[in-house]
């Protein structure tokens, strides 16, 4: 209840930002310490053995069904959207979920193990680096007189 909350008054933030904001943290995840167990790791070779969408097209259909593939299709539009930087508000709204599905996949994209990160450094490299250089500091309004904290 505390998370849907805490995502409804962030609701606008930018997604870096939020998912950013507490960085001396430890990634805390719920993966078990059997992960991956042996099963897994045969699903996961066979799917290395696919060669191209046309033959992963019909093992996933075979696999899962269509409600299933169209859940994970949606979380990859959602990295895809929050690797954009769009508002987590925007992106439920597109997508026809909760803002809670959405704060759950930014958890793993920028908090997970990594495999987001790494799919979607290589298919749009460009877009996601962009995601981790610093934004410039601005100061507006009545404290325009403190020092940049990036320079101190």
């Amino acid at each position: 209840m505390l998370l849907r909350i805490r995502c409804m008054h962030h609701a606008n933030m930018l997604p870096y930002e939020y998912m950013k904001r507490d960085t001396f943290r430890e990634p805390t995840t719920d993966t078990p310490a059997s992960y991956p167990t042996r099963p897994m790791k045969e699903l996961f070779e066979a799917i290395l053995s696919l060669k191209d969408t046309h033959e992963a097209a019909k093992f996933f259909r075979d696999l899962l069904t269509v409600a299933e593939l169209t859940e994970f299709a949606n979380r990859w539009q959602m990295v895809k959207l929050l690797i954009e930087d769009k508002p987590y508000t925007a992106i439920a709204q597109k997508l026809e979920t909760s803002t809670a599905t959405v704060t759950r996949v930014a958890h793993w994209l920028f908090h997970g193990l990594g495999g987001y990160q790494l799919v979607a450094d290589r298919l749009f490299p460009k877009k996601f680096k962009d995601t981790e250089k610093k934004k410039p500091f601005k100061l507006r309004g009545k404290y325009t007189f403190i020092k940049n904290p990036n320079s101190m």
